[in-house]
């Protein structure tokens, strides 16, 4: 423990992070597969959400978060946010000597499995207006229609935990339906957050429609990166788990722990000053 009544970061962890609880998604898929490895997730629910603000703005607050993870020698660093990889991942890779691994939605795997030759997106405003995505659809949605929807207030309603109410399904709805009714026989889930309103939007599209979710693909990416830089932790007993949030409440985080992911661990917080993170206060 720290003279905060924190633990101490272990050095060589796994850093994942996103703009609240979205990236959950992600390190439930990193947890599964790399068990032995340390990790540490910050959500940054300060400045949540990210999707409306400027790519620029947005940019500086990855940046700040992989400072400090570079700081308690985090060995590889995960963007589990679309948008934070939008705005930032070339500018994280360039300016930071660690290895990276980010987020892009999954059009290859769509455009690859289309039958109907339309597919949708569904993102944050900030991921599509980020080149990454204009690249992805040049590079892969030649010969295929690509419906690209942003769909505000889905991330809120993931961090409010009102995954399955009439609201939110209504919502969805005026999302979806005219995507459907297209002919989309693919739909990519282009933001973290939204695999934890997977079963609502299967229902909402309905059985002739794939929702295809990365977390699992950034996972195992995650574990061939290791692999290749040789940074695989060698011990076989299982590594720590630490969270983090930026927020005013360490509850904004630990509750949604507990009912996504039926984890139960303490929360600790972390606070921006002039842009730049600093040392946790457990309450």
């Amino acid at each position: 423990m720290t003279s905060s009544g924190v633990p101490e970061i272990p050095r060589g962890a796994i850093g994942i992070f996103d703009s609240g609880v979205g990236g959950l998604s992600v390190w439930k898929e990193v947890d599964s597969l790399l068990p032995q490895e340390h990790i540490i997730y910050i959500a940054d629910q300060a400045h949540i959400p990210y999707g409306p603000r400027p790519l620029s703005e947005v940019r500086s607050f990855a940046e700040g978060i992989v400072r400090f993870m570079e700081e308690v020698g985090v060995k590889l660093v995960v963007v589990a946010c679309n948008t934070a990889s939008a705005a930032a991942l070339k500018h994280l890779r360039a300016t930071f000597h660690m290895p990276i691994v980010g987020m892009e939605p999954a059009v290859k795997p769509a455009a690859l499995s289309t039958r109907t030759g339309k597919v949708g997106v569904i993102a944050t405003p900030a991921t599509f207006r980020g080149e990454p995505y204009a690249r992805l659809l040049a590079r892969y949605g030649q010969g295929v229609e690509v419906i690209s929807r942003a769909c505000p207030g889905l991330v809120q309603i993931v961090e409010r935990g009102e995954q399955h109410s009439p609201a939110t399904i209504g919502r969805l709805h005026d999302c979806l339906d005219d995507m459907v009714a297209k002919g989309m026989d693919q739909i990519v889930l282009g933001c973290t957050h939204y695999p934890f309103l997977r079963r609502t939007i299967e229902e909402v599209v309905g059985e002739g429609v794939r929702v295809i979710d990365p977390a699992p693909a950034v996972a195992a990416q995650t574990r061939r990166v290791l692999e290749r830089e040789g940074l695989m932790r060698e011990e076989s007993n299982p590594g720590s788990r630490l969270f983090f949030t930026t927020g005013d409440s360490p509850s904004a985080l630990s509750e949604p722990l507990r009912r996504l992911l039926s984890v139960s661990a303490p929360v600790f917080t972390l606070r921006w000053l002039e842009g730049t993170l600093v040392l946790p206060i457990e309450y």
